[in-house]
């Protein structure tokens, strides 16, 4: 199968869809029961830290969704996934992130779709500095180490390593 590399960031390769359908499935019908909520990629969080310019995840976990103005959330999601495409990769690992931790995300999963990968970064109090946590990367997830996947600061949601590549390698 021939790839195409397509600079125009909407037109990603369904696998980025499938990914971030699974989790958000997968993951959304365990939170019914509580005040948080997942969302895939059709929603905005405007910050500050931002200067209130729109980001728009891939998949985020929100805790406090009536803090919202118009088409926007203004809280902080707990979690947040982005899932790699060859044209928001250096976006995602050194813009985003660095983002993400500034307004305190607490966890952060990279994945790579085509090497079936996941980097989990959770944010850990710097120890010189008290008002500052920057990302420690807690695991890189692949075939080999699956059963460790898990989502640190959620424990009792369960999604497998297959759940979340269901169906990727089906096109």
């Amino acid at each position: 199968m021939e790839h195409h590399l397509v600079s125009d960031m909407s037109n990603t390769y369904i696998e980025h869809s499938i990914v971030i359908n699974n989790f958000v499935t997968t993951v959304g019908s365990q939170l019914k029961t509580s005040l948080c909520r997942v969302f895939g990629d059709s929603v905005k969080y405007k910050w500050a830290e931002n200067n209130n310019r729109p980001v728009i995840p891939d998949v985020s976990i929100n805790c406090d969704i009536r803090n919202r103005r118009s088409t926007n959330f203004l809280s902080v999601p707990r979690f947040i996934m982005e899932v790699l495409s060859d044209a928001t990769e250096e976006y995602d690992r050194l813009e985003k992130m660095k983002l993400y931790q500034n307004v305190e995300v607490a966890e952060y999963w990279i994945v790579d779709w085509r090497k079936k990968q996941i980097e989990i970064y959770v944010l850990s109090p710097d120890e010189a500095s008290l008002d500052h946590a920057e990302y420690k990367l807690i695991s890189t997830i692949t075939e080999e180490n699956k059963e460790e996947l898990k989502i640190h600061i959620f424990p009792n949601i369960k999604i497998t390593y297959e759940q979340l590549f269901d169906c990727v390698d089906l096109y």
